[in-house]
């Protein structure tokens, strides 16, 4: 295990914005990651954790110790029973649960990140979200160096979230995933625009690697490449809203799309209100929103992590003024 001095992150982060970290250090395995967290030279260090760097925004350069998790490994434990270690990459993963016949996850496919982030946001796409399949996490005791087990209740899950995000957060690192994946199970596709793809393809009965397929073809038209330009998905969480805001804002935009939420509340698209704001397409100089998808902010080279949230930031209050509806980053701004 070697330790790095001032090292750069701009490959360590989707945005590829560039900074660089006091000291940075590739963990691979349990031992890796306490013999580091034990070292008496970093023990008063602030703690950067990196996966994928696909949720993350870097506004400077990390005065402290940069933590590379690349644990890797997949087990199949039997009856769709499934652990992944938190390195592993979350598409990967996807695609190789249908490579092996299993089903569940297919919605989630082309998420970036790795399966450790997967739990931390709950994520989801597609009228599907990671909860639905979770069954425990192991996550490593910073404090006390024990690996704890969380299950599913443990981790209060929520609409992008969970208890690793609030209550835990900082005091934790999940290092590996336990899901339940299907064979021959149902599969989701009467969400968004998945029906319609597979009905141009003359599919009525679609298989799970046939949804899959379909869903990658949608966000890969209207989603950047972050190998190609930078951008970490989707920078904001789609507002949940009381049916008095709703109505509200229907008087104001008829046309306003929406989801109903089983606590009676609505699910109005973040994307639609950053368009309506007048953002969609807006370049400022090397970053700005990009053309097809309001959601994704993006770095189009040698952005600063800075400017960046400094755009958010005037999404925020613009969305706020027009709409009067406060929209939540789902990124982690990193000072």
């Amino acid at each position: 295990m070697q330790i790095h001095k001032n090292h750069p992150l701009k490959d360590y982060n989707t945005f590829g914005v560039e900074a660089k970290a006091d000291f940075f250090v590739d963990v691979k395995s349990i031992s890796d990651l306490k013999n580091i967290l034990s070292d008496s030279k970093f023990k008063s260090l602030p703690k950067l954790l990196l996966g994928g760097g696909s949720n993350i925004l870097l506004c400077s350069d990390f005065k402290g110790l940069a933590i590379h998790i690349d644990l890797r490994g997949i087990v199949d434990l039997g009856n769709g029973l499934i652990s992944v270690q938190a390195g592993e990459n979350w598409h990967d993963f996807v695609m190789w649960s249908l490579d092996q016949d299993f089903n569940g996850i297919e919605n989630l496919s082309l998420i970036p990140g790795n399966v450790g982030a997967a739990p931390m946001q709950n994520i989801g796409a597609y009228g599907v979200e990671l909860k639905e399949v979770f069954v425990e996490l192991e996550a490593y005791h910073i404090a006390s160096g024990d690996i704890h087990i969380f299950s599913k209740e443990a981790c209060y899950f929520g609409y992008r979230e969970s208890i690793f995000k609030n209550t835990h957060q900082g005091k934790y690192i999940i290092v590996s995933v336990t899901l339940q994946l299907q064979t021959n199970g149902a599969v989701n596709y009467s969400y968004g625009a998945i029906s319609d793809v597979l009905s141009q393809k003359g599919i009525e009965n679609p298989t799970p690697k046939q949804v899959s397929e379909a869903i990658i073809s949608i966000r890969q038209s209207k989603l950047p490449d972050p190998n190609e330009i930078g951008n970490s998905g989707s920078f904001f969480k789609n507002p949940v809203i009381s049916n008095s805001d709703f109505e509200r804002i229907k008087k104001q935009s008829a046309d306003v799309p929406f989801y109903p939420s089983s606590d009676g509340q609505v699910k109005i698209p973040a994307a639609w209100l950053i368009e309506k704001a007048g953002w969609k397409g807006k370049r400022v100089g090397n970053y700005g929103v990009h053309e097809k998808q309001a959601l994704v902010l993006v770095n189009y080279g040698g952005a600063k992590g800075e400017d960046i949230y400094k755009l958010a930031q005037e999404i925020q209050s613009s969305v706020k003024e027009k709409f009067g509806v406060y929209l939540q980053m789902e990124v982690n701004i990193i000072h």
